[in-house]
């Protein structure tokens, strides 16, 4: 019987437990103010292009890392990320949101963070509130442990979540699923769901 079925709530991360995209926040705060403005600066045109939609999510999204992050020790930027995870990114969370998360765990029901940002702040974000499962972007790095700013693997992004979701919890048919998003990289993931919320949260039943 469908009621029988294990629930699993799905929430998308930037823009739907944040008020915000979170990835340049994060490169502001590991670069400081002088370096991520020249990097900025350096990302205009890929920027441009992505905003004109002339350029893929990943891709851009890569060029972008790539300007910030190529070389930097992987064992810095986790550092960075627990720093930036307990401290900045706490001011960009939205109340309402967490408040569906929380109602959900006190249900009993899996929770699940499914998001294109990068793992090294969302893990450890995610670890203090008791966050069951957590997928995400992953960076890529060397053997001398240096990050080349290429992610590891695809994008954690549009039909990749569900992918994702699947190979992680099994077929669809296997259980309930609350979803949340706010953007394009999450209709699939919202079309497959028994609940979608789109850019709402629902009051506590």
């Amino acid at each position: 019987m469908a009621d029988n079925k294990p629930v699993v709530a799905a929430f998308d991360f930037d823009g739907t437990l944040t008020m915000r995209d979170t990835l340049i926040p994060f490169l502001n705060f590991y670069a400081g103010p002088l370096k991520f403005t020249r990097a900025m600066a350096r990302s205009l045109p890929v920027l441009a292009a992505y905003g004109l939609r002339l350029m893929r999510n990943d891709v851009a999204k890569e060029r972008l890392l790539v300007h910030f992050l190529a070389g930097t020790e992987l064992s810095v930027l986790k550092q960075t990320g627990q720093r930036f995870a307990s401290g900045r990114l706490t001011t960009l969370l939205r109340p309402t949101a967490l408040d569906r998360l929380r109602w959900h765990q006190a249900q009993g029901h899996q929770v699940v963070v499914i998001s294109a940002s990068l793992d090294i702040y969302l893990e450890p974000w995610a670890r203090t509130i008791g966050i069951d499962h957590v997928i995400c972007t992953s960076l890529e790095s060397d053997s001398a442990g240096r990050v080349s700013g290429h992610l590891a693997g695809n994008n954690c992004f549009g039909p990749e979540k569900l992918r994702r979701l699947q190979d992680s919890l099994g077929d669809r048919s296997g259980y309930i699923l609350y979803a949340y998003g706010d953007s394009r990289g999450d209709h699939e993931l919202l079309a497959s769901a028994d609940h979608a919320f789109y850019r709402t949260m629902p009051g506590q039943d």
